[in-house]
C-alpha cells in the first residue's frame, strides 16, 4: 500500500471516530525549491536554497470527505487561513463557531467552506496539518483534540516508515544503475553508443521523462545537442546547435555550476535551450555540468512534465554518473592521442640516431 492510500484509510477512520465531515491532511511540498531566474531566452541567475518549514508550500497529501467538493490540488502556505495558522505555530487550533468573514479553511471548491460550521486541527510532527471539519456547532471538545493528536503522531510514523522504505528502493535502484553504467564504460568504446544507452539508463532510474546531453563546440562559442534518450530534436540531418548564451543550459555551461528546478512552486518553467527550441514544457528540471579540466564541456539535462522534489540522494546519484561519463571522455581522448602519437614514434624507431664515431667523422670533416 502506498503512503496516500494508507493516509487515506486513517482519515476515513477519523471521520468516523469525530462523526466529522471531512479530513484533510498537509505536509511539507518539498525540502527544497530552487529555480533559474531567466529572461530574453537567456539564464541570468540560478539559486539553489533550502527553505525551512515556515517558508514552504504545504499541499493536500489525502483527504476523505463524504461530499465531493475538497480541492485536491490545494496548497497553503504557512500563516494562510486556519490550516497555515496550524502549519506556522506547530499549535492545535479548535474553533466551534466557524464563521468564514473571519477566516477561511481554503481546501473546498465552490461555496462549499459556507456550509462548515466547526473545525478542529492539530500539526504533524515534522511538518504539516491533520483538520477535521463539521457542518454542526460545537462538534469538537478539548479531548477529541488530544485524540487527534494522537492520529496526526501515527500518520507521522507511517509516513516516515513509507519514505525510509522509498529511500532505500531508490538507493539500490541508483547503486545498480551506476554498476550498469561502469560496465558500459569496459564494453562500449564508442561515444554514439555510449551516449545513447547512458541517456536511456538515467531517464529509466531517475524516473525523469527525458534526458538529453549537450556539448560545447570547438571555439566555445555554441552548444551542440548531441544525445536524448528519447527522440524530440535530434533528426536525420545536422545536430541543433545553440548560442552559448540561451536557456538553462547555456547558463551552465558559462557559470561551471548545475541548476535544479524542482517546478513546486508553480513558476512558469524558462526553457533548457532558449527560445524558439520545440521542447515539451517540462516543470522539473536538473542541468549538470561536465567537467574536463576545469572546463565545462558538456551538460546533462534531465526533464519531467510535472513538479517533483530533488532529494539529496538523487543529486549525488546525477553527480556520480556525470563524473563516469567525463572519464570515458577522457579515456577517448587519451586512445585519440595515444593513435596519433604512435605511427610517429614508429617512424622515429625505424631511423635510428648516427653511431659516436659517425657523427665525430663529420665534425671532423667540417
Amino acid at each position: 500500500m502506498n503512503s496516500q492510500r494508507c493516509h487515506e484509510r486513517i482519515l476515513a477512520i477519523i471521520c468516523s471516530v469525530f462523526d466529522a465531515y471531512s479530513a484533510v491532511l498537509f505536509l511539507p511540498d518539498g525540502t527544497a525549491i530552487e529555480s533559474a531566474d531567466l529572461s530574453a531566452g537567456a539564464a541570468t541567475a540560478a539559486a539553489t536554497a533550502a527553505l525551512d518549514r515556515d517558508s514552504q508550500l504545504h499541499r493536500l497529501a489525502a483527504s476523505f470527505s463524504l461530499g465531493d467538493m475538497v480541492d485536491t490540488g490545494t496548497a497553503i502556505a504557512p500563516g494562510r487561513g486556519l490550516v497555515g495558522w496550524i502549519i506556522r505555530n506547530r499549535e492545535p487550533l479548535l474553533v466551534n463557531n466557524f464563521d468564514q468573514r473571519q477566516s477561511h479553511l481554503g481546501y473546498y471548491r465552490s461555496n462549499e467552506e459556507a456550509t462548515i460550521k466547526a473545525f478542529m486541527g492539530c500539526p504533524v510532527p515534522g511538518g504539516g496539518a491533520l483538520c477535521i471539519d463539521s457542518k454542526r456547532q460545537y462538534s469538537f471538545s478539548d479531548k477529541d483534540q488530544k485524540i487527534l493528536q494522537l492520529f496526526a503522531d501515527l500518520i507521522s510514523g507511517v509516513e516516515g516508515v513509507v519514505c525510509q522504505g522509498a529511500g532505500q528502493a531508490s538507493l539500490t535502484r541508483y547503486y545498480a544503475a551506476l554498476q550498469v553504467i561502469s560496465e558500459l564504460r569496459g564494453r562500449i568504446s564508442r561515444w554514439p553508443q555510449f551516449l545513447a544507452e547512458f541517456l536511456r539508463l538515467m531517464a529509466e532510474a531517475t524516473g525523469f521523462d527525458h534526458a538529453l546531453f549537450a556539448a560545447r563546440d570547438g571555439d566555445g562559442q555554441n552548444y551542440i545537442l548531441e544525445g536524448e534518450s528519447h527522440h524530440l530534436l535530434l533528426g536525420k540531418g545536422d545536430a541543433p546547435m545553440y548560442p552559448i548564451g540561451n536557456g538553462i543550459v547555456g547558463w551552465v555551461f558559462r557559470n561551471d555550476a548545475p541548476v535544479y528546478t524542482e517546478g513546486t512552486d508553480g513558476a512558469p518553467m524558462a526553457p533548457l535551450f532558449g527560445k524558439g527550441a520545440h521542447m515539451p514544457a517540462f516543470r522539473s528540471v536538473m542541468c549538470l555540468p561536465l567537467m574536463i579540466n576545469k572546463v565545462t564541456r558538456g551538460v546533462l539535462c534531465l526533464g519531467h512534465g510535472e513538479p517533483r522534489v530533488i532529494p539529496d540522494d538523487l543529486r549525488a546519484f546525477t553527480r556520480m554518473s556525470v563524473d563516469h561519463l567525463a572519464l570515458f571522455l577522457e579515456n577517448l581522448y587519451l586512445k585519440s592521442r595515444l593513435r596519433e602519437l604512435l605511427p610517429k614514434a614508429r617512424l622515429e624507431r625505424r631511423v635510428p640516431a648516427p653511431a659516436p664515431h659517425e657523427r665525430s667523422d663529420r665534425d671532423t670533416d667540417d
